[in-house]
């Protein structure tokens, strides 16, 4: 990781000078340093604010970035998507960014999630079910007792998925478990008080109920009926639940392409490829084993739990098969910290 540092100040070396010349030339541009980060979660535990004051007025806190996923701060009810350069740049200037009045697509959440299943879980229900009601171009707005009831990082991985489902942006209003959020990652008590109180004044504080907002749709989902799921194998839209995987892969070995498949003749499926260093691999054989994505790495309730798996595996005397390229990348230092200090790192 050090090398890689070294690597990346060595090749950008005037990039960043000219970045250094910015921050102090203009009152609103800040630059954070690589390593540092993912930026989505960046943003949630460092530049979050809430409520911005400006000229005696304050607003809602809102963001464009120049990333998809830049939609994860909509877990603490900010209102923001990523953009293209241009929309980002005018931003940064201070213009504004143009956009026609979207539809809002209320999603009602009931009930809770059963025990075994995570936040990933939830998001691949989620994404399943609104790419069948075509949600491109739309805003999403989470609602009911079940979107209450989750967590904020729950809720910040479920609008970090946006993209997958295809909305602009999948947004949860700001309530209690907000501004504990906001304390919990150090933001002065004054900004939460002034969050709080703000959005009161608003009429905006708290999750709404089912009939509370006129939504131009509503697609409902019981948290109940969400089960341990993987994504793929091609598309993060495609669910299969984890009982089904092997026959799932079985068939769509062989399948077409329209029923996206890998179109492979039957007999390949059972062929054994052995290694120059005389390892032999399947097809559906796992390579890869990674924990990368924001989507993740934003939750502590998915990473401890990936963390006490492993502890347990290792301890019951499991290894990982020498063809297996295995990588943590958590995407936040605060994260590497809590695994270190709950003894999971390692």
């Amino acid at each position: 990781l050090r090398r890689n540092m070294e690597i990346e100040f060595e090749r950008n070396h005037e990039r960043y000078q000219f970045m250094k010349w910015g921050m102090q030339a203009f009152d609103s541009f800040r630059v954070v340093p690589p390593g540092i980060g993912i930026v989505h979660q960046v943003n949630l535990e460092h530049l979050f604010r809430g409520v911005r004051t400006r000229d005696g007025l304050c607003f809602p806190d809102t963001l464009v970035g120049t990333d998809s996923h830049t939609t994860m701060i909509n877990g603490i009810g900010v209102v923001g998507w990523g953009v293209g350069g241009i929309e980002a740049e005018a931003a940064m200037l201070g213009q504004p960014v143009y956009f026609l009045t979207p539809d809002v697509i209320g999603v009602e959440l009931r009930g809770s999630l059963p025990g075994g299943t995570t936040a990933t879980d939830l998001v691949l229900a989620v994404t399943e079910m609104l790419r069948r009601e075509k949600v491109v171009g739309k805003f999403v707005e989470f609602f009911g007792e079940g979107t209450a009831s989750l967590s904020v990082t729950d809720r910040a991985t479920l609008a970090n998925m946006a993209p997958e489902y295809g909305a602009t942006m999948g947004f949860f209003p700001v309530d209690a478990k907000t501004i504990d959020y906001m304390r919990a990652t150090g933001r002065e008590e004054a900004e939460c008080a002034l969050m709080e109180g703000y959005f009161r004044a608003q009429g905006l504080f708290g999750v709404p109920k089912s009939g509370d907002i006129a939504y131009s749709s509503v697609v409902r989902l019981d948290l109940g009926t969400v089960a341990p799921s993987l994504a793929g194998p091609k598309r993060p839209q495609d669910r299969i639940e984890i009982g089904q995987v092997k026959a799932k892969f079985d068939e769509l070995f062989s399948a077409g392409a329209a029923a996206n498949g890998f179109n492979q003749p039957a007999a390949k499926l059972a062929q054994t490829f052995t290694t120059k260093n005389g390892i032999a691999l399947k097809n559906g054989d796992v390579l890869i084993a990674a924990i990368t994505s924001c989507t993740n790495t934003s939750n502590p309730g998915v990473l401890l739990a990936a963390g006490l798996l492993a502890k347990k595996a290792v301890k019951a005397g499991l290894s990982v098969k020498p063809h297996v390229k295995t990588s943590l990348a958590p995407g936040s230092r605060i994260v590497t910290d809590y695994l270190r200090k709950a003894g999971l790192l390692e």
